[in-house]
């Protein structure tokens, strides 16, 4: 699902740059801008602005952090108009996060996904 109230244009190259270092299984972008960007009212726990979920089988073998900042990295948050709290996952390892993380679960279930919103462009 797209939103005009989102920078569609900056998210696919954010997605280009990340998938040019790991070939991604899923994406998922939540926050309070999706939140905002979908009708949610002013008066609620407004949460980080954005939260990104990567998944990757790729990311097997690479340190947890490591991942996290070299993909962090890569998010222009001027462009996006704020920073990203970013999850970088293998699928096993998202499987047990969308259980255990509310930030996680909620961007999978109610976020965009950024990979079929490419997809559909």
């Amino acid at each position: 699902m797209t939103s005009p109230d989102l920078n569609h244009t900056e998210l696919e190259r954010y997605l280009g740059r990340v998938s040019g270092r790991w070939a991604l299984d899923g994406a998922w972008l939540g926050g309070a801008r999706v939140a905002d960007s979908r009708g949610a009212g002013p008066q609620r726990e407004r949460g980080p602005e954005y939260v990104i979920v990567l998944v990757s089988a790729a990311f097997d073998g690479v340190p947890w952090l490591e991942r996290v900042h070299q993909a962090g990295s890569l998010w222009d948050a001027s462009e996006m108009g704020a920073p990203t709290d970013v999850h970088c996952y293998t699928p096993p390892e998202l499987e047990r996060k969308v259980v255990s993380l509310r930030p996680v679960r909620e961007a999978v279930r109610y976020g965009i996904d950024l990979v079929q919103d490419a997809h559909a462009r």
